[in-house]
């Protein structure tokens, strides 16, 4: 399997919702099933959008006080876009914001406008955010811990760097998948083998639900929906293990 990722299969990872593809990548069997997907901390700020799929650019950040150079708080975002281009696709921002507790938003209209207009496809903060009514209408997603309404002595720190969001470490070029129930990373030696993955699963999952949303559906008819179903997991399975 490679994990060269073109942008078809970047397309087809956004056809599936995060928790399929966290389904998805649990049959590879390439990590424990309770890690590489953030916990509650870190919340889409707009379920309706669609999933969003992009690489990691990372940065830290902080806002309590003044930065030792002083500046323009938007002074880094220059080299931060330009960094873009070392990624292998569109770029998803991850900010880790180290004060504790998080001061002030890491992200307004401004910045979120730049990051967009240079492709990225959406913005993930363990800190706050703040215009959000600007940020959702310019379609572009974001997750965070929160929101505020000042921006304080906001400043990055340091531009791709290995961070920590959300209890997942996040290396700068990691392929992330997000959507209104959270977001993932996708280990990069198996996405191109995640979206057909997910569509089997998905179609797996599909007799019984099309059993128990049909007329009169009855234990025993549930009993045999759910063993076509794991038969079709197994399968699956059974293909996917080979290929490791």
């Amino acid at each position: 399997m490679s994990n060269t990722i073109t942008a078809a299969t970047l397309d087809d990872l956004a056809k599936y919702d995060t928790p399929t593809i966290c389904n998805a990548i649990e049959l590879f069997d390439v990590r424990p099933r309770n890690v590489g997907y953030m916990d509650k901390r870190i919340e889409c700020c707009f379920p309706k959008m669609p999933p969003m799929v992009g690489f990691a650019s990372t940065a830290t950040f902080r806002s309590l006080a003044l930065p030792r150079k002083q500046g323009d708080a938007y002074a880094s975002l220059s080299q931060q876009v330009e960094r873009f281009a070392e990624l292998p696709g569109p770029a998803v921002v991850v900010f880790q914001d180290l004060d504790s507790p998080c001061v002030s938003a890491t992200f307004g209209e401004v910045m979120c406008s730049i990051y967009k207009g240079f492709g990225a496809k959406g913005i993930i903060t363990s800190g706050a955010g703040r215009d959000l009514d600007q940020v959702e209408a310019i379609g572009f997603q974001a997750f965070t811990d929160g929101t505020i309404c000042s921006h304080g002595y906001c400043h990055t720190l340091a531009l791709h760097v290995p961070i920590t969001v959300g209890g997942v470490a996040i290396e700068p070029g990691d392929l992330l998948h997000g959507d209104r129930n959270g977001v993932s990373t996708i280990p990069l030696d198996i996405a191109s083998e995640v979206p057909q993955v997910s569509k089997e699963l998905m179609d797996a999952e599909q007799v019984v639900l099309d059993y128990v949303r049909g007329a009169s559906p009855n234990a025993k008819g549930l009993e045999g929906a759910r063993k076509e179903c794991a038969a079709m997991m197994a399968a699956i399975n059974k293909r996917v293990t080979r290929k490791k």
